[in-house]
């Protein structure tokens, strides 16, 4: 039997290749998201009275919403300590919900909210990587089934390591210059969360 070699070094690439998308293509069963510049515009409102205002979209948090829908648990990690955030994670439904994360260690601690619950664990300072580190140990998953999404340079370690890192289209040149980022199309607060979590569903990068 005579055996074409051409066919057989086609097949072994097919097979190779096959093999690593199905790997690139484990489902995400943790999706985490910076807040300022990723679900808003980046942009800090205050009135006359001096209160701060954020404007999330809607669109943004129906995308999260499918993607629990879809059996992946979804959070926030923030450098912020604001109401505002819990409030919106709360309105959500989100399973994690990390404050105060990812800034200077002299600016006092982290918050850790269940947002169903009126009580906030207090922790000592975290970057978002180790707080991310936190739930998976939590949920008994790895980091290559995260899927996270941030825009400045304090987000830079966790996408590093996430299995699926993105950015908003106005992240600063730094994360977008991260090995292997998913660049978003959509801005941040205007259709980037659910940009992403469109392709997720449809890719069936989601457990279910």
């Amino acid at each position: 039997m005579q055996i074409n070699f051409g066919y057989l070094r086609f097949f072994c690439i097919f097979a190779v290749s096959y093999y690593q998308n199905r790997e690139r293509m484990k489902p995400i069963r943790l999706f985490l998201s910076d807040v300022d510049g990723c679900m808003t515009d980046g942009s800090m409102y205050y009135s006359a009275q001096g209160d701060e205002l954020k404007r999330f979209n809607v669109y943004d948090g129906m995308g999260m919403v499918m993607l629990m829908q879809h059996g992946v648990k979804c959070g926030i990690l923030t450098s912020e300590t604001t109401d505002i955030v819990l409030n919106r994670a709360r309105k959500l439904g989100l399973d994690y919900l990390y404050m105060g994360v990812g800034r200077q260690k002299d600016r006092g601690e982290v918050l850790r909210h269940a947002p169903a619950s009126a009580e906030a664990a207090r922790l000592p300072f975290r970057t978002k990587l180790e707080a991310c580190k936190d739930i998976c140990r939590e949920m008994g998953i790895g980091l290559d089934e995260v899927c996270y999404v941030g825009d400045d340079i304090n987000d830079i370690d966790l996408l590093r390591e996430a299995g699926i890192a993105a950015c908003p289209a106005n992240a600063v040149e730094e994360v977008r210059r991260t090995e292997g980022i998913t660049r978003l199309a959509r801005k941040g607060g205007d259709g980037a969360i659910r940009e992403l979590s469109d392709r997720l569903i449809a890719e069936g990068n989601v457990p279910f």
